[in-house]
């Protein structure tokens, strides 16, 4: 599917709507394709750019096509959550906490109305090793999503170091994966989509409440330290990544 340039506009207009229409065609071939199948070439072509170097113009590398699809979403998913976080204020509740961090992601890719491909595209992106980095920075220089994240971790205060770092874990899977289902659902046959994305965010809520606030049991010595292995960088240096201050929003933003 290609992306026509409209006639009669201003050189601003037509590089504006020339990136808009690569970062549309990046983040829908991505999503379905996964990123190391899908060529630069490829997406000028889908984009309807003659030039096959106009990826590498607009954006540098893939790494800055992922950061400039990730912003444009991650802006307006933003927005949501800063006037979440207004209404909800100092609440001591963890389900007001887990909302702020799901809810944001889920209304905007409702608005979206059928023509998403975000959720599956962070799927993509957040099993890529070279990639992942990408999205994680931008979406975590988000002062709302870091206030989210202080409000859910002064909630539990009980919870040891080492388990909450294996929950961050586990809640930024459930958040990334139960999205990019939902959303190839609904892109593969919408009649199949019995649940409202209203219900689908209510249930996504209640699990990510119920892995926070479950019982601990002691942890094995040395799982902590295992965990955090694995959000090192490629270059060796060592993450909030895995921690409860990095458990991306739902879409993630």
């Amino acid at each position: 599917m290609a992306f026509p340039m409209a006639s009669g506009t201003s050189r601003s207009d037509r590089v504006s709507e020339t990136r808009r229409a690569i970062l549309t065609a990046a983040e829908r071939l991505f999503a379905e394709q996964g990123v190391v199948a899908v060529s630069s070439r490829q997406i000028s072509e889908a984009a309807g750019q003659g030039n096959n170097t106009a990826v590498g113009y607009h954006f540098g590398d893939k790494a800055g096509l992922v950061r400039a699809i990730v912003s444009r979403h991650a802006d307006q998913i933003d927005v949501l959550r800063t006037r979440m976080l207004a209404e909800i204020g100092d609440s001591t509740d963890v389900r007001d906490w887990c909302s702020c961090l799901v809810r944001p992601g889920t209304e905007h890719l409702a608005a979206l109305d059928g023509a998403s491909w975000y959720a599956r595209f962070a799927a993509q992106i957040m099993t890529d090793p070279t990639l992942r980095a990408s999205m994680l920075d931008e979406v975590l220089g988000r002062p709302s999503l870091q206030r989210a994240l202080d409000g859910l971790k002064q909630c539990l205060p009980t919870l040891p170091p080492q388990v909450l770092v294996l929950r961050a874990g586990m809640a930024r899977l459930l958040l990334v994966h139960s999205l990019a289902e939902r959303e190839r659902t609904l892109a593969e046959d919408t009649r199949t989509a019995t649940v409202s994305w209203s219900e689908h965010t209510t249930a996504l809520v209640d699990a990510l409440v119920g892995l926070w606030l479950a019982p601990a049991t002691p942890a094995v010595e040395g799982t902590a330290d295992a965990f955090l292995a694995m959000t090192r960088t490629p270059e060796g240096t060592a993450t909030a990544r895995g921690c409860p201050d990095a458990v991306p929003s739902r879409m993630p933003s």
